[in-house]
């Protein structure tokens, strides 16, 4: 399957996911939070564990089999994280950089920023979340292809 395909899938996957506050399904381990999504041959789930320090895994299968994933660990680091604009940041995902948010995602004080070395097929990122000039979040993820 073409990577655009997956892509795209991932973008949906995404959106309909933990950013869009869609419902969790049964934990596949003991206290994680899992999501699902669904459509044809391919199948993408997110599961992880934690709250204000977290670590999980997304993963893509076509016909169950895997064919990408990415782990990731994060935490909050000060008060003035809000929840509800890492949602809304990640919501913003695109098709250059399906991984987690845009480059950059600004809401009144708070700002968003994400970067990544490598491509789809092996890469590395950061992401952070800034009220005013103070971090108050950050998160790494790494992942690629699945072979």
């Amino acid at each position: 399957m073409e990577k655009d395909t997956i892509i795209n899938f991932l973008l949906k996957a995404k959106k309909s996911t933990y950013a869009a506050k869609g419902a969790e399904v049964e934990s596949s381990r003991p206290q994680s939070h899992d999501l699902k999504y669904q459509k044809d041959q391919l199948l993408y789930i997110d599961s992880y564990l934690g709250g204000e320090h977290f670590a999980g895994e997304e993963a893509v299968w076509i016909k169950e089999t895997p064919v990408w994933a990415m782990n990731y660990y994060g935490r909050v680091l000060a008060a003035g994280f809000e929840g509800d604009f890492l949602k809304e940041a990640l919501l913003n995902v695109t098709a250059e950089m399906p991984y987690r948010g845009p480059a950059e995602y600004v809401k009144d004080d708070l700002k968003y920023k994400c970067s990544l070395k490598g491509d789809f097929e092996y890469f590395k990122g950061y992401e952070a979340i800034y009220k005013k000039d103070n971090k108050v979040y950050e998160c790494r993820f790494h992942g690629g292809i699945i072979k």
